[in-house]
């Protein structure tokens, strides 16, 4: 089933439920400063407020539009009030289009719905390059310095996750939760055996040992 990603900057991105239309699932979290906290596949919405508690919507849509894993994201900015001027900040700031709010999930879903139909998954994030791995999405296919690396779809989703996030100490409840494996519930000792794999992987391409052990908190990607 497609998967349609929906991202408030508000309270409704943690209360929202799946929401399963015409084959496709959509689903809602919340988006904070630094970003999606999790893997984002398939295409992405963002709706920013325009006053944020710790950060001014303009600087989200620039944050947003300046980071690979989001620039392709569709990104409508939620007005206070139908001001002329603020719709054109808003659009220079990196907005596809705006609503004035508040927001409810009826206006949400009918906006994604809408625009979906005619934009399709020109959003969808599709390669990540970062110094030697390239990670191409479309073809499920990881490389180090041209070099294949052989890996099972835990361990793509993995290593996709983790040079998402690189040179950050991830812990194993991070991990779950950015590969989308809590339901069912996922052992957290299951990560340390996805992270041996990846890690061979990774050796036999060629790449050594990017994957570091933090004792006690968790596991860094160092990629410099």
């Amino acid at each position: 089933m497609d998967v349609i990603n929906i991202f408030l900057t508000n309270e409704l991105g943690e209360s929202l439920e799946d929401f399963v239309h015409d084959g496709r699932r959509l689903t809602f979290d919340r988006l904070g400063a630094d970003g999606p906290r999790r893997l984002v596949d398939g295409p992405m919405w963002a709706f920013v407020d325009w006053v944020m508690d710790d950060l001014a919507g303009l600087e989200m849509c620039r944050r947003l539009r300046a980071d690979p894993r989001t620039s392709e994201a569709h990104v409508t900015m939620v007005l206070e009030q139908d001001d002329a001027e603020d719709r054109r900040r808003a659009l220079r700031a990196g907005a596809d289009d705006y609503v004035v709010g508040p927001l409810s999930r009826t206006a949400v879903l009918d906006r994604v719905l809408a625009l979906q139909s005619r934009h399709g998954d020109r959003h969808a994030v599709r390669r990540v390059e970062m110094g030697d791995l390239s990670i191409d999405m479309a073809a499920l296919q990881a490389r180090w310095d041209g070099e294949p690396i052989i890996l099972r779809p835990n361990e793509f989703r993995l290593l996709r996750f983790f040079a998402e996030n690189p040179n950050r100490v991830l812990s194993r409840e991070d991990l779950i939760s950015g590969l989308g494996k809590r339901e069912p519930p996922i052992d957290e000792r299951t990560v340390d055996v996805w992270v041996g794999r990846l890690r061979r992987a990774i050796k036999a391409a060629g790449g050594g040992n990017p994957l570091r052990t933090v004792r006690s908190l968790g596991y860094v990607f160092d990629l410099s």
